[in-house]
């Protein structure tokens, strides 16, 4: 009985990890700090849930040890406790994506059919880019590239775009990356740069999915066009 008691207080502790992230809003709070460190109030507006709404999620977060906090004057900052817990967050979505069938019917309805259109993978990206041959757009919000951005990245925010077109090269093909597989801003970006004329491709991963291949982030205040 002793050791059935003590085997027990083991798998609670697994389970402390699984109840904190059995909320689809918990993750997807955790899939925004995985870009970088936010306020309270910036997840909640980007999430679309109310601030006391948003705390009340990040606190079970916080119990469970997946993200940390600190205090600069009226604002709580929340990051991601380690980068484990990102690691472990890439995890979980292959295993979804691998295991539920209904996955692949839930990201054609996501993306409307739009994921269908020319993408670059990883090694081309890194090869033209370090070859000045693409110019690279990260239309993340300022706050996610001034965290982490891929080398070479310009910062150009999806609501900026459309301003911001006649500064970018036409002789050179542009691609866009945005937070990873699941996010729509590249796949907007794109469309709106080739109805204007432009050579352009998305690339599927973001951030997260470049440190965790072991290559080189960058990051600082943005690059503009």
């Amino acid at each position: 009985m002793a050791d059935r008691a003590k085997k027990d207080q083991l798998f609670e502790q697994f389970a402390r990890i699984s109840k904190a992230l059995s909320s689809p809003r918990r993750l997807e709070l955790l899939d925004l700090l995985c870009q970088g460190e936010r306020t309270v109030e910036s997840l909640a507006r980007e999430a679309d849930l109310s601030i006391a709404n948003a705390s009340q999620h990040l606190q079970v977060l916080r119990a469970a040890r997946l993200v940390e906090t600190r205090k600069e004057e009226q604002y709580v900052y929340y990051r991601l406790a380690d980068p484990t817990v990102g690691d472990f967050w890439l995890k979980l979505r292959d295993l979804a994506r691998l295991r539920l069938a209904e996955m692949d019917q839930v990201v054609q309805d996501y993306f409307d059919g739009r994921q269908e259109m020319v993408s670059i993978d990883r090694d081309e990206l890194l090869r033209r880019a370090t070859a000045g041959e693409v110019t690279l757009l990260d239309v993340r919000p300022v706050e996610e590239y001034e965290a982490a951005h891929l080398p070479t990245a310009k910062s150009v925010p999806l609501e900026a775009l459309p301003d911001l077109l006649d500064r970018l090269p036409r002789d050179q093909e542009i691609v866009a990356y945005c937070r990873g597989p699941y996010c729509v801003f590249a796949t907007d970006a794109v469309e709106i740069l080739r109805q204007h004329g432009f050579k352009a491709s998305r690339f599927e991963e973001g951030v997260l999915e470049w440190r965790a291949s072991g290559l080189p982030i960058e990051a600082g205040r943005p690059a503009t066009v």
